[in-house]
């Protein structure tokens, strides 16, 4: 366990993932004696794949869904509508989101997820050993003695070393670059094919995030692992990802190749992200791109393009028109745009 790589994913094989329709509403409650009949429509009929062996960017402001897509692509929330179609190939194609049970459970050791703060997803009480080892425990992998040499292994391979000084201490003796790799640790100890990456460098120091990034990506290629890695930092989707999807509002309006899509933004909002990247280089300008008002409400939106109150492009065919579906503008960029 933890010393060989899976075989690469061969030509013909099909997507890991294949999203389609997937929604998730939120009553808004407003009283205990009466159903909601308001909804935050956090993710609201994305769709997308994800192939194996690929680190899958999905990005955008606070609050657009990506966490909640995230969740959602590991069971962590019950979808409320739509299929995420999931093909290891080792089985047949399994729609996760009708999973339960023993079937849930199993599914959980083919997929994992490292939180964004790895001070508040760690238990204080338990020591490094026991947080790393809890998820052999729960899959009943191995006896104790061999939790322990693999638990010891995965730290080392994460950086930890000697592990032997880490095993038996707790989360409040380590500094948050070391509390990630144990995160990391954790999540991948179980050998997972597919890993949501939820913002793993947003609460570390600038001078630590390159080297858990490049651990990330190193661990990748060497356990065969697929990646859907949640940022609002294109810098690091950059880095880390060999496509982008952007959300907004619950919505994809984006989804292409990392450098052709930063390169030649096409729908309003990607070009109004990139316009708010700073630029190392004093000569250059950028004219910014003007986009009205602030981020809507997501409680029962209307059914047009949800960036209609501040597209610069809007007109009165996208008010009367429903939200517009990704297509392909041309070299695989998918855009849900009527102006583009």
């Amino acid at each position: 366990m933890i010393e060989t790589a899976r075989p690469a994913a061969s030509a013909e094989a099909g997507p890991l993932l294949k999203i389609k329709g997937l929604r998730k509403h939120f009553p808004v409650s407003t009283s205990w004696f009466r159903r909601s009949r308001s909804f935050v429509h956090a993710v609201d009929g994305i769709s997308f794949e994800l192939a194996q062996g690929e680190s899958f960017g999905l990005v955008g402001e606070s609050g657009c869904g990506k966490t909640t897509t995230g969740k959602l692509l590991i069971r962590l929330t019950d979808p409320t509508d739509g299929h995420i179609i999931f093909d290891d190939g080792t089985g047949a194609p399994t729609d996760i989101a009708t999973l339960k049970g023993k079937s849930l459970k199993a599914f959980r050791r083919k997929a994992q997820m490292i939180f964004q703060d790895p001070y508040e997803s760690m238990n204080p009480r338990r020591t490094i050993f026991d947080t790393v080892a809890e998820p052999l425990q729960v899959q009943k992998i191995g006896s104790p003695l061999e939790r322990l040499d693999w638990v010891s292994r995965m730290l080392e391979l994460v950086g930890l070393t000697p592990p032997r000084t880490f095993l038996f201490r707790y989360p409040h003796e380590l500094s948050g670059g070391q509390r990630q790799r144990v995160a990391i640790a954790r999540a991948l100890v179980v050998e997972p094919t597919f890993v949501v990456a939820d913002e793993p460098t947003s609460m570390l120091d600038v001078s630590i995030r390159t080297g858990v990034m490049s651990l990330m990506e190193e661990l990748a290629d060497r356990l065969g692992i697929s990646y859907l890695y949640i940022t609002h930092d294109l810098a690091v989707a950059r880095y880390m990802c060999s496509r982008i999807a952007v959300m907004y509002l619950g919505k994809i309006v984006e989804v292409g190749e990392t450098e052709a899509l930063l390169r030649h933004p096409q729908h309003p909002y990607t070009q109004a992200l990139l316009s708010a990247v700073p630029v190392p280089d004093p000569t250059v300008t950028r004219p910014p791109v003007r986009i009205a008002g602030g981020v809507s409400l997501p409680v029962d939106p209307p059914a047009r393009c949800r960036f209609y109150d501040r597209c610069p492009l809007a007109d009165e065919f996208c008010r009367t028109h429903d939200q517009p579906p990704l297509e392909d503008k041309g070299g695989g960029q998918f855009v849900a745009c009527y102006k583009v």
